[in-house]
């Protein structure tokens, strides 16, 4: 899951906050299976990695949603890229 090395900002924090828990939960086993294998320094045999046509952009969707909400927060134009209330 190519979501997993997404630098965790603050934005990135809140997507992952937002993730339905299957999704959640999905996102967490490989991490935790990651982190299992490290600490018994082995690595996962090669049948068991994700390829890259199987990989799931999950938190991209909640990324978007997040992005979006902040703007209209901040008062954003979102077809400009401009505050609609003044610089803030």
């Amino acid at each position: 899951m190519r979501d997993d090395t997404v630098y965790q900002a603050e934005d990135v924090k809140e997507a992952v906050r937002r993730l339905p828990g299957d999704l959640y939960n999905d996102r967490m086993l490989p991490i935790k299976r990651a982190l299992d294998l490290t600490m018994r320094y082995q690595i996962l045999s090669m049948e068991q990695w994700t390829k890259y046509e199987e990989d799931q952009f999950y938190l991209e969707p909640s990324l978007k949603e997040r992005s979006l909400s902040k703007a209209l927060v901040l008062g954003y134009d979102l077809s400009t890229g401009e505050a609609e209330m003044g610089e803030l």
